[in-house]
Order: C-alpha cells, then structure tokens, then sequence
C-alpha cells in the first residue's frame, strides 16, 4: 500500500496548534515531486516559528494531547449548550473548532447578525453565507478559545439577543 498511500495532516488539532498553519504530507515520491511544485509556487515556507512549535510538538508534545483532547470537548459541549439555552439550535460539531448555530429565528440575515453583534458587543462570528448559499441563516463560532472567554462572548450574545 505504501505506494498508494498519500497521507495529509497537521498539528491544529492533535497538538492545539490552530491558526499555526502549519501541516505536512507523506506520499510515494511522484506524488511528492508534484505536491512540491505546487507549494513551490504557493507559498515560500511555512513560518519560521511554526516549524519550531511543530519541532517541540512532536518532541515533547504527546502527553498533552489527551488533555487538550479533553478541554476541547468540554469547550465544544458548553458552546453547543450555550446556543441551545440561547434558543439558537447548534448540533454538537464532530471534528471541528467550530460550531454552526442557526439564527434564523432571529429575524435577521446572517450578515446582519454578525455585524450588529460585532457593532454591539465586539463579538466576531462569521455569517454561515461565507460558506455558501446553504448557509445563510448560520453563523460559524470558534471554540479554539478559553471557556472564559466563551462564557463571555455567550453573554454577549445573549445580551444582543435579549434586545432584539
């Protein structure tokens, strides 16, 4: 199989390394030939500061993961309920930092939510249109960030909510 295989990854989610942009493939040596022409004229290197992290990651990284692991689902779970209570239905995401409430029972466009909440609250979503007509009537949140800052932003939201 190993000349068959392409294998493609990162270290966003194994080693909480999101926004690093910083990832790697493994593939027989024509496929890797060709996947460095493409990079070649995409991008000159990936930062010097990710390659390091990425360095220290696999070095001594590997007893973090089961941890992060952890807060992680319970950043996905408090996000996900924190909607739901709000009365903005979110399913539970499966292999994302991401989740995707639907606020169409506000009234508003997803771009007008987004911005009215940014204006309001200084919380940034991004308007589900972003992601193709489909999602109009979503917006895509982050739980990359602290359950404090969360729990803030859920505030928030509900504050703006609260007033409409």
């Amino acid at each position: 199989m190993k000349e068959r295989t392409v294998i493609v990854s990162g270290f966003s989610k194994a080693y909480a390394m999101t926004g690093w942009r910083l990832g790697y493939a493994m593939a027989p040596e024509p496929v890797c030939a060709a996947l460095t022409k493409l990079h070649q004229y995409a991008i000159m290197c990936a930062p010097t500061a990710s390659q390091y992290a990425a360095i220290e990651a696999l070095s001594q990284g590997d007893g973090d993961i089961e941890e992060m692991r952890r807060e992680y689902n319970y950043r996905r779970r408090l996000i996900v309920k924190g909607f739901n209570d709000l009365g903005l239905r979110c399913t539970e995401p499966e292999g994302a930092f991401y989740c995707f409430p639907n606020i169409s029972s506000t009234g508003l466009s997803s771009d007008e939510f987004c911005e009215k909440l940014l204006s309001t609250e200084k919380i940034a979503l991004v308007p589900g249109n972003a992601f193709g007509a489909s999602g109009e009537g979503f917006v895509r949140a982050s739980y990359a960030y602290s359950a404090d800052h969360i729990k803030k932003a859920l505030d928030g939201v509900k504050r703006f909510l609260d007033r409409l």
